[in-house]
């Protein structure tokens, strides 16, 4: 069977009188995933998320052995619910210093050496999380996460990058000016959409996680959104300060953890869901946002139904966060303006590439 699926985002930015009057997006297609599933036995097919979700594999694993107890009736063990947590934990880290330094950032030597460094040692500690390696080398990738970001001007939550990283000259080319935002509602996905979420994946299927809504809401998911769940006072121009600021403290506060022992996550990192009868769902807070897999069993434990839900769905929806944010924006003349364009749909983090173009209104 082809597993032939398009993976990227194309998003096309309509401008009339120098404002951004339309945004288009065509979204990616998502891998075909129940008509591999059907029929199979339920315990099979853990084995086969990591080739199908190559990015936040240990999240999609969580929420499909998370999904699977539920629809059984079971509750997995605290200690194997703990384990799942700080697998996911250590992955979100990794994935966001990922998106930060990536690719993103002009560096200088040390700073390279400094991220190179950095991602290795996530890398090792991903591999601690998942079992496969020695527990004695955690210590070590800590230490070195510890240093790297000390040495990229990440230290403190509550504190802006040290003035002379590359993060703080990374930030300081977020001109205000070259991308004026509107002020806009924002609406965010939450543990208490969890329920709503997970019983129209099991009723409607792809119809709904292509292009979910729910009931006229289409809510953003993902750093953005869990910082605004733990601020009283939220910026309704969120650009791409704000939001860079968001994935830099949230990097503080997910290591701190892990630094202090993977004690109690203060968090819905995973979230499980008896939904009726030999069915069940699973949320996990990974990276990008909240992640769903609902699953229906049959009396012989193979999968009758399955569907997941990536955040991707949500943000880069046609009626979603990303277009609310930009429609009505005033982007500067010229490359500077694309750039900044460019940078607040990086932010939004999508989990596949995006191409993007600009027209103006009235030219083919």
């Amino acid at each position: 069977m082809s597993l032939a699926f398009r993976n990227e985002i194309d998003i096309a930015v309509w401008l009339a009188g120098g404002a951004i009057a339309d945004i288009v997006i065509l979204p990616r297609s998502r891998p075909p995933v129940m008509p591999l599933f059907a029929g199979k036995q339920a315990s099979s097919l853990h084995s086969v998320l990591p080739r199908l979700f190559s990015l936040c594999s240990v999240a999609h694993q969580a929420a499909y052995l998370s999904a699977i107890e539920a629809a059984r009736g079971e509750d997995a063990a605290a200690d194997t619910v703990q384990h799942r947590v700080a697998a996911v934990i250590v992955e979100r880290l990794a994935e966001l210093l990922r998106g930060l330094f990536v690719g993103q950032l002009a560096l200088d030597g040390t700073s390279a050496a400094a991220i190179r460094v950095l991602m290795h040692a996530a890398t090792v500690l991903a591999r601690v999380a998942s079992n496969a390696a020695p527990g004695n080398v955690r210590l070590e990738a800590v230490s070195q996460i510890k240093s790297a970001l000390s040495m990229l001007g990440i230290i403190r939550e509550d504190q802006p990058p040290g003035q002379r990283s590359a993060l703080a000259a990374h930030l300081a080319n977020f001109d205000g000016e070259a991308l004026l935002l509107p002020a806009v509602e924002q609406s965010f996905l939450s543990a208490a959409d969890d329920l709503d979420v997970l019983g129209r994946l099991l009723t409607e299927g792809a119809s709904f996680s292509n292009a979910p809504e729910l009931h006229g809401r289409i809510p953003e998911t993902g750093v953005w959104a869990r910082w605004a769940g733990a601020e009283p006072i939220l910026p309704l121009a969120a650009g791409p300060a704000e939001r860079l600021k968001a994935r830099i403290a949230e990097v503080v506060r997910l290591f701190a953890w892990i630094d202090d022992g993977e004690g109690e996550f203060e968090g819905c990192a995973i979230a499980s869901y008896g939904l009726g009868t030999r069915r069940g769902g699973a949320a996990v807070e990974c990276a990008r946002g909240r992640l769903y897999h609902a699953v229906e069993l049959d009396d012989d434990d193979r999968i009758v139904r399955f569907d997941y839900l990536a955040p991707t769905e949500w943000n880069f929806h046609a009626r979603g966060p990303l277009v609310r944010s930009l429609t009505g924006s005033l982007p500067a003349a010229g490359p500077h303006g694309q750039n900044a364009v460019r940078s607040l749909i990086g932010s939004f983090d999508p989990c596949v590439g995006f191409n993007l173009n600009f027209h103006e209104v009235g030219h083919a």
